[in-house]
């Protein structure tokens, strides 16, 4: 909700990126979301938490959930939503109403039959990937047999990470995490596996802390064929969050993982992804970088970029 808005979404089309609209978020539970942001820009740092939980309490309503998704088309931009996969059959009616271009599931982990208390039945990816008729990503993962998993329901993408792109730590709370590298590796590897058996390409995407272009292409290097970006964009003017990020898992109920921080306003959208950079720090032109890391490799496009030579070091 930091990050994408119905307006932020067209913009980013505009420029080339896909903003994905959380139904959970704010917009699929307000009619006016941009009071409820204004307000919890003005919270102090010891009352957000508790106000955040307050304001997510209010009951996700579908008919909301069309109407963005129906803005965002209208404008012709590219539409995708976001949806927990504890959620996703209560919500599926409304996903399918809407008709976005992509729908993402995502999880902090998530497996091909997600297990949750919120709902009596395990939702069996497998099966309701084939329900849609449209593009489905799934994640996160971290491991090559998750990866695998995940590529056998059918998704045209998997997210590989642990919760560790938004504004949460993960680590610190549940103990779980990955090197990033090594993650999107071995989904690499899983996603080789699924083509050689399949015939069928899955997208890797990697859902890992990315804050610079060198980031971006350090990922791409790895095996990753997209990347989600929440921070970097969270620091745009238009960014509803007015200066300040969190991630849906920050308004938990029962256990809030992560919190509204501060961050620093470096410029619009198009000055974070295409420039120009006037800072120097490598946070604005993002796309500027990636195409210089590209040119001074040797590499014309990201799939050439995919095989150059990686070092690790500590």
């Amino acid at each position: 909700d930091s990050v994408t808005s119905p307006a932020t979404a067209i913009r980013l089309s505009e420029l080339g990126a896909c903003g994905i609209l959380h139904v959970e978020g704010l917009w699929g539970r307000y009619e006016d979301p941009e009071a409820v942001l204004e307000e919890i820009a003005g919270l102090s740092e010891s009352k957000a938490t508790a106000r955040l939980q307050e304001l997510y309490a209010e009951p996700v309503h579908p008919e909301l959930v069309v109407a963005r998704v129906a803005e965002i088309r209208d404008a012709g931009a590219v539409t995708a939503v976001a949806v927990s996969p504890q959620r996703t059959e209560a919500l599926a009616a409304a996903i399918l109403k809407a008709e976005p271009d992509l729908v993402v599931i995502q999880s902090t982990v998530l497996s091909a039959e997600h297990v949750s208390r919120e709902v009596s039945e395990p939702l069996n990816l497998k099966s309701f990937v084939r329900r849609f008729e449209l593009p489905v990503v799934v994640g996160g993962c971290s491991s090559y047999q998750a990866a695998l998993h995940l590529m056998r329901t059918g998704a045209a993408g998997v997210l590989v990470g642990v919760g560790s792109c938004g504004a949460g730590p993960t680590r610190s709370i549940l103990g779980l995490g990955a090197p990033s590298a090594t993650a999107i590796a071995d989904a690499r590897a899983a996603r080789m596996r699924h083509l050689d058996e399949t015939g069928v390409y899955v997208h890797v995407i990697a859902d890992v802390p990315l804050h610079t272009g060198g980031d971006i292409a350090k990922a791409i290097v790895c095996g990753a064929d997209a990347v989600v970006l929440s921070t970097p964009l969270a620091a745009a003017t238009e960014a509803p969050g007015r200066g300040f990020h969190w991630g849906i898992p920050a308004a938990h109920a029962s256990l809030p993982k992560g919190v509204r921080s501060q961050i620093e306003r470096l410029g619009s959208l198009e000055e974070i992804l295409i420039g120009p950079d006037a800072g120097g720090g490598g946070q604005r032109n993002l796309m500027g970088a990636l195409r210089r890391t590209m040119a001074l490799t040797g590499y014309e496009t990201v799939k050439e970029l995919q095989k150059a030579d990686l070092v690790v070091s500590s």
